[in-house]
């Protein structure tokens, strides 16, 4: 195939991509009460599955209403004359980008799957499974459990009772974005412990080695991305932490496989040699 078929391939997977983003866009922009009320303005209400759930464990176990949060939802402004039309479009535009994510990363791995030998399309493939599977992980546990508390104390925080928090659509928007996209990199923590490995820049002895001070760290991205309360950063530090142990054990595993395969070829080199040394 010339560079000039090649080109011709990959305008028509980009085709295709932005065709997708524009189906979905125009359903977001068509079902923007299901988008608006009951996925991005959801977490603020007092009946949001997250605060529904601990302010029940609240009560079970501590007998009062200490984990109930956003019990009072605030209210959001907008302060130009087409700032809802514009956030409507905005909000519709990424979300037909996130829910073609998934089209979009197949339609490339189409183009260059045919380059790619039939080992490599093997991994490659279960690359990109994975990385998307963990993304949406990642988005899915920073919406029910990091957005909640956020806006709970963003929400409610108060410098003087002479100070009325009346909060920006956009500025809500875009710390429930960031806050969600952020979880969701961080979730791809085992894919890329594993191509480090693989590449031969980190190894299991290393991670263990500074085991102390990763756990350090994660409390440190546990303190930025929540709240500054000591459990809401242990409730996002867990997971943080069993990524990292994963983490080890995904590089313990490629790493054995790779001394195995250096023994096997050395072994075979040195085979080699001896028979041309009897010849």
């Amino acid at each position: 195939m010339s560079f000039l078929q090649h080109l011709e391939e990959l305008r028509w997977h980009i085709i295709r991509s932005v065709l997708a983003i524009v189906i979905f866009t125009i359903l977001a922009f068509i079902f923007k009460n299901f988008i608006f009320d009951s996925i991005i303005l959801a977490p603020k209400n007092p009946g949001f599955f997250t605060n529904r759930i601990l302010c029940q464990l609240s009560e079970m176990f501590f007998h009062n209403k200490a984990l109930c949060i956003n019990t009072k939802p605030f209210n959001l402004i907008s302060i130009k004359m087409s700032g809802q039309l514009t956030t409507h479009i905005a909000v519709s535009i990424v979300s037909g980008v996130i829910i073609a994510f998934p089209y979009i990363i197949w339609e490339f791995w189409r183009f260059f799957r045919p380059a790619l030998y039939t080992k490599e399309q093997k991994y490659a493939k279960g690359a990109v499974l994975t990385a998307t599977l963990l993304f949406f992980t990642g988005v899915v546990f920073g919406y029910f459990m990091i957005v909640p508390l956020s806006i709970h104390f963003l929400g409610s925080y108060q410098i003087s009772e002479q100070v009325v928090n009346q909060i920006y659509i956009r500025s809500y928007i875009g710390t429930l974005t960031s806050i969600v996209l952020a979880s969701g990199l961080i979730f791809e923590l085992p894919l890329v412990t594993f191509f480090l490995t693989k590449i031969g820049l980190i190894t299991p002895s290393f991670l263990i080695k500074y085991r102390r001070h990763s756990i350090v760290v994660i409390f440190i991205v546990a303190a930025i991305i929540t709240p500054p309360d000591i459990f809401s950063q242990i409730l996002v530090s867990i997971p943080l932490l069993v990524l990292f142990e994963v983490g080890i054990i995904i590089s313990k595993r490629v790493y054995k496989k790779k001394q195995k395969e250096h023994n096997d070829y050395m072994n075979e080199e040195n085979n080699s040699q001896t028979e041309n040394a009897t010849l």
